[in-house]
């Protein structure tokens, strides 16, 4: 009874929160002039994946090194294959030329990186921490920095009701609040019936974490691909997926090195495939199609069918 009443609630709180967050990003984006691309690259990814910050950093310092990297990994397959699968099913998804340009290649090299990193020394030490925490902050301000140069194209209103930017800040605050407090009432139940299950620690980051940290950009993607605000939906996945890599495995491992054993290369090599994928079904079109989104949502199903049945 109590672990339905949490499911509830953190549904509920993922909800609202996703919808609070795209609705303050957006105004914060017009505000500032800048494009909602980039607030989907940058503020919201980077929202919605504190629930990963916090999960890896937590379980890395309490010596749980495969769920804090099986949390990442996991996450980033779960952001391409299940999130935008289900996103384009619901309506499919415009492509912004920008993406094809420079972020979805930061995005792919981020990954392609971390399979190097990890089949070197099979975890990531600090060294390699501090290159993807500097990788991050210099793509964090080159996207603003591109975006207001260039001069991208901003609407001059929303087709929704404006917010001040203080209320579009606390707007964001609070929708980041609820994710993340929607996403830990989930991730809290579903690794103590895991456990119970006798599943192992490495499945239990890349399925049961994984999914439940990326509520949040599941909510957030879904709530933006309804809202028609497809720059966001999109955005928010591709930034977190940059975010993940470069930001949570840049700071975590720089706390404690992360030595993981029970992650495997199908688990890696996955990561960076679908990370590839993605570029080729983007530009397909310059869009997301329904049957490119059932082919991904299967991508998906048939992988956590995998990582059960091993």
């Amino acid at each position: 009874m109590l672990v339905a009443l949490y499911f509830i609630l953190g549904l509920t709180l993922l909800y609202y929160g996703a919808d609070y967050l795209v609705k303050g990003g957006t105004n914060i984006a017009l505000k500032l002039k800048v494009s909602p691309l980039v607030i989907g690259l940058t503020l919201v990814a980077y929202g919605t994946s504190a629930p990963e910050f916090v999960v890896s950093v937590d379980a890395a310092t309490k010596g749980l090194a495969d769920v804090s990297l099986g949390n990442i990994v996991g996450s980033n397959i779960c952001n391409i294959a299940l999130i935008l699968g289900l996103c384009s099913i619901i309506t499919p998804l415009r492509v912004n030329p920008k993406l094809l340009k420079s972020d979805i290649g930061i995005m792919i090299a981020s990954a392609a990186l971390l399979v190097i990193f990890y089949a070197i020394n099979r975890g990531v030490n600090r060294w390699e921490a501090a290159l993807f925490l500097s990788g991050s902050i210099s793509y964090t301000v080159w996207s603003f920095y591109s975006s207001r140069k260039e001069g991208t194209e901003v609407p001059d209103e929303l087709p929704g009701k404006e917010y001040s930017i203080g209320v579009s800040i606390l707007m964001v605050a609070g929708g980041l609040t609820a994710l993340v407090g929607g996403a830990k009432l989930f991730v809290n139940s579903a690794i103590g019936i895991a456990r119970w299950c006798g599943v192992s620690e490495a499945v239990i980051g890349l399925t049961f974490v994984a999914v439940g940290t990326s509520l949040p950009e599941l909510a957030t993607s879904v709530v933006a691909a309804i809202k028609k605000e497809q720059d966001i939906a999109i955005g928010n996945v591709v930034g977190s997926n940059i975010f993940n890599i470069l930001a949570v495995l840049g700071v975590t491992p720089l706390i404690t090195p992360l030595k993981a054993q029970g992650i495997s290369c199908v688990d890696m090599i996955l990561m960076l495939a679908v990370s590839i994928l993605l570029y080729p079904v983007m530009k397909s079109g310059m869009k997301i199609s329904r049957k490119e989104g059932i082919l991904l949502l299967a991508i998906y199903i048939i992988y956590t069918a995998y990582l059960i049945v091993k």
